[in-house]
């Protein structure tokens, strides 16, 4: 047992009821999560984790032009000082800012192994290299002059910056992926360039509109590009509202081979999707015959991806085969937009494009702001420094003297001169080999250009449209480091409309067009045999079960299914168990109640009409096309009041009806008393004093009405013959002499095996 714990008398002790205590942890959980590892800031585009990797090799002096130091060593300074969260989720967040798969424009130049888009790992932290780039260069720059907020680490014993300078647009150049608690940020990258241009209009035009910026900025560019193919008004949408997807697909051409052959090429991936799982991915579909276009895939990439798809044979047309396989692999990818991000560092919101933007640009303003002021107090202070070079210069006999003479030489200067502390101290603290430099010219000059300096930087503070005017030309200035013309500001995704094709075909080709025999038994078990079978002696079923229906068809047709209830259900041959074993039930594919019996099953051609009749004798004629359904709950067709049910169904064929009731009574009479709809009760078609409807058939007049008889003889009558059984819809009909015993009109089958139980 565990030993109870007894607080001692002397300690505070506080009843808290249980929901508050999980409410409030929960909330302060949630509150961490989302403020300091989720959500990426608006203004310089990172989470708290990258942040601290970058100021660590800021720290480090890991500048872009200096030497590589080792990952551990990185990996160790951010976790001691800033990030107490684990080494290996610290050197997983910094491999992926040297990932130029993952990052439109990487924060760290890696040198060794950092993974591959097949989704193989980096090397371990001890083995490989990592300094800073230009572009996160960029985003510190100005970190040393006060440009931003500081706030203490983890422990107390260092400080932290609150936000990077950035002076890159990291949030939507880079994007971002994270989820949180209740909440989640998924922002794609963008071109640099296409962002400035996009700001440097958001400064001349402060109120417009995220579709006005869409002239400059055309959706997201992914680093591994391909191509976007969502309409424009679904592009302008999802970047007015923040949220929204993108529909990217590989690019892929058409490489010619000898005698008309040729081979599909694909030399750009979607983004983040693993090019060693997408090649796994088409090979289960071509061993589970899903792809009946294609022959082959191989994997032929270098430096460069070079993914080559072979086509089955010639005749294939590429872009059908393109088609069947973006529906079926991650070839064609979604990509989501969601611009939750923290807005101020504080709040969490979701952003359009121009309100991300605009808080990218407010913190450059600040930025820029911050930097004059710490510059101009830099410019006061070495003012007055100069004053005081100036009086030792123009005393220098006197100045030496006092120090050689006095004991404490600070006050005399100062009482002698009257000079400031601050400029005594500067002469006292002024090394012997700085007096030959000390001409009245030279301090005269310094001074000079330091007080028209400060005059600029009063001006820049005092001037809302002058702060502006100063960050647009530091915005051209990064545009022109990442312009369209540089080899890594070059747009790499495209746009375009995908192709239309008609759906039909594409669910054709992705299935492999072979001939099958559907096979349903009288319990309701179904299943299709490869091939079109003539002889069903050989197949066997279940104890006390039997063949019902059984017809040729091909893996690419639907099969329907009339069932008691009075609904039509459809399913894909492709989708039916094998003919191996005795199958499986039908109500595993479709909700269709245990009482209601098959009334029919037959392969869809479309086109064609059907006659549904229910056991009371009431029914219509129906267009096969209205009869598919697309759910499992089917599609009620025929409508019944209890106790009635459906018991045929027959493809009009011809102009004649003819129906047989249990009590052996036949009617015949034209199919123009029948009405044609697409739902309903229908009409009455033959009357019964007792028991119901056993079968009903169409024929032409002209051929006559025939059967199948019990020793699989076709029999027929002609309507002469017929006189006796010809009347009017409704009626009871007359006594069906010479017909078929079993009172139906198509004979069962070939005659099949009973099997064993299961």
């Amino acid at each position: 047992m565990a030993k109870r714990v007894i607080p001692p008398e002397t300690g505070h002790v506080e009843d808290v009821a249980l929901q508050v205590a999980l409410e409030e942890r929960y909330l302060a959980y949630a509150l961490s999560t989302i403020m300091n590892r989720a959500l990426p800031d608006a203004r310089d585009g990172l989470k708290p984790v990258h942040r601290r990797i970058l100021y660590g090799m800021r720290l480090l002096r890991l500048d872009p032009n200096s030497a590589f130091k080792k990952s551990a060593k990185v990996v160790g300074d951010v976790m001691g000082n800033f990030h107490p969260h684990g080494d290996q989720a610290i050197y997983d967040a910094l491999v992926r800012l040297a990932q130029d798969f993952s990052q439109r424009y990487p924060l760290v130049d890696g040198q060794g192994n950092f993974g591959n888009i097949d989704g193989d790992n980096a090397a371990a932290m001890r083995y490989t290299e990592a300094r800073l780039t230009e572009v996160a260069r960029l985003i510190i720059d100005g970190i040393d002059e006060d440009a931003v907020d500081f706030r203490p680490s983890y422990d107390g014993t260092d400080k932290e910056p609150a936000v990077l300078p950035a002076a890159f647009p990291n949030l939507l150049a880079n994007g971002s992926q994270g989820i949180a608690v209740g909440m989640a940020t998924s922002i794609p990258p963008h071109n640099a360039a296409e962002l400035c241009d996009a700001a440097l209009h958001l400064i001349d035009t402060p109120n417009a509109r995220s579709k006005t910026l869409l002239k400059y900025v055309k959706g997201p560019d992914f680093p591994t590009g391909g191509i976007c193919v969502d309409p424009p008004e679904a592009i302008a949408e999802a970047y007015a509202t923040g949220r929204g997807s993108f529909r990217v697909r590989a690019r892929w051409h058409q490489e010619e081979g000898s005698r008309g052959t040729y081979l599909i090429v694909i030399t750009e991936m979607p983004w983040l999707v693993q090019k060693s799982r997408l090649v796994e991915r088409i090979a289960e579909l071509l061993n589970d015959k899903k792809l009946p276009l294609v022959a082959d895939v191989r994997d032929e990439s270098a430096e460069d991806v070079r993914l080559v798809i072979e086509p089955r044979a010639r005749t294939v047309d590429a872009a059908l085969l393109m088609e069947s396989l973006f529906k079926l692999t991650e070839l064609e990818n979604r990509i989501p937009l969601n611009m939750n991000v923290l807005v101020k560092g504080r709040i969490p919101k979701v952003l359009g494009l121009a309100e991300a933007l605009t808080e990218w640009l407010e913190h450059r303003r600040e930025v820029l702001v911050r930097r004059s002021k710490f510059r101009l107090a830099q410019i006061d202070h070495r003012i007055e420094v100069l004053g005081g070079y100036l009086v030792a210069y123009l005393n220098l006999d006197k100045v030496i003297k006092i120090i050689r003479t006095q004991d404490e030489p600070k006050p005399v200067l100062m009482k002698t001169f009257k000079i400031s502390d601050v400029q005594a101290d500067a002469i006292l603290n002024m090394r012997l080999r700085n007096l030959r430099k000390l001409e009245e010219m030279e301090i005269r000059g310094e001074e000079k250009a330091l007080k028209e300096e400060r005059s600029k930087l009063k001006s820049l503070i005092g001037s809302t449209a002058q702060q502006w005017k100063t960050v647009a030309a530091q915005i051209r200035e990064t545009r022109a480091l990442f312009g369209p013309k540089t080899a890594l500001g070059k747009r790499r995704t495209d746009f375009a409309l995908a192709p239309e094709h008609d759906e039909a075909a594409i669910e054709e080709a992705m299935l492999v067009r072979e001939p099958i025999t559907v096979v349903v038994s009288d319990k309701g078990w179904i299943r299709a045999l490869r091939g079109h079978v003539i002889d069903l002696s050989s197949v066997t079923f279940k104890t006390d079960d039997h063949l019902k229906f059984a017809f040729q068809t091909e893996t690419t047709a639907k099969v329907m299914i009339f069932a008691g209830n009075g609904k039509f259900y459809t399913l894909d041959g492709a989708k039916l168990p094998g003919g191996r074993g005795h199958g499986e039930p039908v109500r595993l594919f479709f909700d269709i109640d245990q009482d209601a019996e098959i009334v029919a099953a037959f392969a869809y051609q479309g086109g064609r009409k059907l006659l549904v009749a229910s056991y009371q004798g009431n029914g219509f004629i129906v267009p096969e096309d209205d009869c598919l359904s697309a759910t499992r709950k089917g599609k009620q067709v025929l409508n019944l009041k209890a106790p009635d049910r459906a018991a045929a169904m027959t493809v009009i064929d011809g102009d004649t009806l003819a129906l047989i009731g249990q009590n052996r009574k036949m009617i015949v009479f034209g199919l123009d008393q029948v009405p044609e709809m697409t739902r309903g009760r229908g009409v009455r078609l033959q009357r019964y004093l007792d028991k119901g409807l056993s079968d009903v058939t169409t024929f032409k007049a002209s051929d006559g009405l025939s059967w199948v008889d019990g020793a699989g003889r076709t029999q027929t009558l002609t309507m002469r013959e017929l006189k006796d059984w010809r009347g009017e819809r409704a009626q009871a009909g007359r006594i069906a002499q010479g017909l078929p015993k079993n009172n139906k009109f198509r004979g069962a089958p070939t005659a099949a095996k009973t099997g064993g139980d299961e």
